[in-house]
């Protein structure tokens, strides 16, 4: 199956797949899921490649393991996101800008987290980015850790078994596995479709608030001009 690369080339799920196996794919669910060097990884594409090729035995591994290694490897990483956070704490919000870090990732999830309290943790999962620092963000802000696990483990699972199970499912459908290349675009734009939104809402707040201010700090006619014109 050759599949299109939607970016760099290492970065291609087939080819992911193709050079490191199954053990590739839990090391990445894993990094992406609450590593900060992990958030650019293709994890809905290659999560949706790694059920279809099971599905077409181009993977050697029967689905019902591959889906609870998956599982396993998002609660993990979450978990370990967690732990950094609640070590790390408040130095995560003031650290410098870098080539692979940015202080606007960790804002767009602290907000998403404030926005969604613990159920963020499931709602993330399918968001590209977000999810990778918003176990992190709980962490920051010491979410009870009984409520992390449990809303970690539903996420994990919904994400991790979700997917994959709709590349195996798709993929015995001849078309899918045919067009295999336009079918991750779909899955990438889909999942970038929440980032979208949030942003377009976010964008229309922003000019509201801006008119807002305008609009109260504009003057009104001074007292002299009221003045004057209550003489005539």
């Amino acid at each position: 199956m050759n599949t299109l690369a939607l970016g760099p080339s290492w970065l291609d799920p087939d080819y992911l797949i193709n050079t490191f196996g199954l053990p590739g794919v839990l090391l990445i669910v894993f990094a992406e899921s609450g590593l900060l060097i992990g958030f650019f990884l293709p994890g809905d594409s290659l999560l949706f490649t790694t059920g279809l090729l099971v599905t077409t035995n181009q993977l050697d591994s029967p689905l019902w393991l591959v889906c609870l290694l998956v599982a396993l490897a998002a609660i993990i990483g979450d978990q370990v996101g967690y732990l950094f956070g609640r070590k790390v704490g408040p130095s995560l919000f003031s650290r410098p800008d870098s080539r692979l870090f940015k202080q606007e990732n960790v804002e767009k999830a602290h907000e998403f987290f404030e926005k969604y309290g613990p159920k963020s943790l499931i709602l993330a999962r399918f968001v590209p980015v977000v999810r990778t620092f918003t176990p992190i963000i709980a962490g920051v802000s010491r979410m009870n850790y009984r409520s992390f696990i449990v809303f970690n483990i539903i996420g994990g699972v919904l994400w991790g078994v979700g997917v994959t199970l709709l590349g195996s499912a798709l993929g015995k459908i001849d078309f899918v596995h045919e067009n295999i290349e336009a079918m991750l675009i779909l899955i990438v734009l889909i999942s970038v479709v929440p980032i979208g939104i949030e942003f377009l809402r976010a964008r229309s707040k922003s000019k509201k608030e801006a008119a807002a201010a305008g609009a109260e700090g504009s003057p009104g006619p001074s007292s002299g001009q009221r003045g004057r014109h209550a003489k005539r």
